[in-house]
């Protein structure tokens, strides 16, 4: 069972929607967490023996008592990299990592043994146990800000770090976005790039030509960018519901993406947990963060 966590680990639906929109002071639009150390249960393997790069997926999907019963892999969520502004509101600074803080994060994950991997690899594990990098977490990134690629792609990259960027495509190209050629240079790294929707609505309110709008289009523009397959996609603001995820197989998606809710019991792969970093969190606390969120 997954534990109930305390305010400091978890914020409701509703502080995260709050969150998003006090962010839209300082951008165009509204753009807008299994317990894990050195004595996990998930079966590792050597850093050097696994690949960092995207592995085939199974064609086979486990049932869902099996992929729940795994431990599950610490995934974080970032959003800006930037240095705190007078006008951020406090709220807003949950979802503002400062530079200096962010670069001492990577060198604590570094220091203290962390392996990251991409969806592929967490795909194949949950299905089949596939081995994993020992410590390993998953560093993800949303809503398509510049700072993700001027600020941490550059410092990941130090640690042999790679992460999952997820696009909101509306803000591509616009100030402080990224543009389609950084998008596909992050692709060409070995960075994986993931559907966000267009333009960050409700996910939970989809209907008719909204999947349209909000997924299909999308996903079709970053496959033209990256030319590869979008597989995995994040739900915006972490919502989500059960009636949609059909939607988004239909739709090619083999995963998604939530915070910090209760996993599916029917649909795992598409309600697979992740911790926002939060601003307000030194080394310490996001490691102390990490071992107890999941």
């Amino acid at each position: 069972m997954i534990k109930q966590f305390t305010f400091a680990f978890f914020l409701s639906s509703a502080v995260f929607i709050s969150a998003c929109q006090s962010n839209a002071d300082t951008r165009e639009n509204s753009a807008s967490i299994a317990k894990t150390d050195s004595t996990t249960a998930i079966k590792t393997a050597s850093a050097e023996s696994t690949p960092i790069e995207p592995i085939e997926t199974t064609k086979k999907v486990a049932d869902a008592a099996t992929i729940l019963a795994r431990p599950q892999v610490p995934i974080l969520c970032y959003h800006q990299i930037r240095d705190w502004r007078p006008k951020d509101s406090k709220v807003a600074k949950d979802y503002i990592v400062q530079i200096n803080d962010f670069k001492a994060q990577m060198k604590m994950l570094a220091d203290s043994g962390y392996h990251t991997i991409l969806p592929d690899q967490l795909y194949n594990y949950l299905n089949t146990g596939a081995a994993l990098p020992e410590k390993p977490i998953m560093l993800t990134f949303d809503d398509t800000d510049l700072d993700q690629y001027t600020i941490a792609a550059p410092e990941m990259k130090k640690y042999g770090f790679k992460g999952v960027f997820f696009i909101m495509t509306v803000s591509i190209g616009r100030p402080n976005y990224m543009t389609k050629e950084q998008i596909k240079a992050l692709s060409d790294n070995g960075h994986v790039i993931g559907s966000h929707t267009w333009d960050h609505h409700n996910f939970k309110k989809y209907e008719g030509e909204d999947w349209v709008t909000q997924i299909e289009k999308p996903t079709k523009k970053l496959e033209e960018i990256t030319g590869k397959p979008i597989k995995y996609f994040a739900y915006p603001f972490g919502l989500w519901n059960t009636k949609g995820i059909p939607e988004l197989k239909k739709r090619g998606f083999i995963a998604a993406f939530q915070l910090a809710e209760k996993r599916d019991s029917i649909d795992p792969l598409f309600s697979i947990r992740r911790i926002i970093a939060s601003g307000y969190w030194s080394p310490k606390t996001l490691r102390n963060s990490i071992v107890n969120s999941f």
